[in-house]
């Protein structure tokens, strides 16, 4: 089965999406979606994603999923048996916790400044709307700080959720770029961060995901 993703390629949610896909070697199509012209906020669309957003899956069969997040967990558990594990055994209760937890620290201690930066830097001066500097030294200097409590999980274990990658930690990649390219200090102050979004960032899957 070719799975059918709708949605931009080089968007940062449709990347997210596209960089599971290649771990676990899931065939896909991406149906690209036109930003330019408000087709995501056309009815066809919103009738699969309610809130005119992308990425969304559809299968052959009908199913429809939206919410990159939610979308790799659901290739992750259905194609568990090829390509890379990416999800904890669902029989080990410790394991899918400390997932769990993993999950809760990308959504509340990551995302929501790192997007912001994003949105400072990138998105707002695209629609001509200029960076606030005061908001976007707020974002890395949070960051900055949420980077410590990184710091000390990743001095413990290989990735967020213990020694082996899961989803969670691909989940960062889109914006970490972001933070990267106009906030490398927060890395730099960071050797045990640095070296985990090093590794991540050189994945072939993600190297692969970055081509349009």
């Amino acid at each position: 089965m070719v799975l059918t993703i709708i949605g931009a390629q080089m968007s940062t949610c449709t990347r997210r999406v596209k960089v599971v896909l290649i771990e676990k070697g899931v065939d896909y199509i991406i149906k690209p979606i036109d930003w330019t012209v408000g087709e995501h906020k056309g009815e066809a669309h919103l009738q699969k994603q309610p809130f005119g957003q992308i990425p969304v899956l559809e299968e052959e069969d009908g199913f429809v999923l939206f919410e990159s997040r939610a979308i790799t967990r659901y290739i992750a558990t259905k194609y568990a048996d090829q390509g890379t594990k990416l999800l904890p055994d669902p029989s080990d209760a410790k394991a899918v916790a400390l997932f769990e937890q993993a999950a809760c620290i990308e959504q509340a201690d990551f995302d929501p400044l790192a997007s912001g930066i994003a949105v400072e830097k990138v998105f707002n001066p695209m629609k001509g709307i200029p960076t606030d500097e005061k908001r976007f030294q707020y974002l890395v200097d949070t960051l900055s700080s949420k980077f410590d409590g990184y710091e000390r999980i990743l001095s413990k274990q290989k990735y967020l959720a213990g020694n082996e990658i899961t989803i969670a930690d691909l989940w960062h990649l889109p914006y970490a770029e972001k933070v990267e390219q106009f906030a490398p200090q927060v890395y730099e102050s960071h050797p045990k961060v640095n070296a985990w979004y090093k590794e991540l960032k050189e994945r072939p899957s993600w190297i692969k995901a970055n081509q349009a």
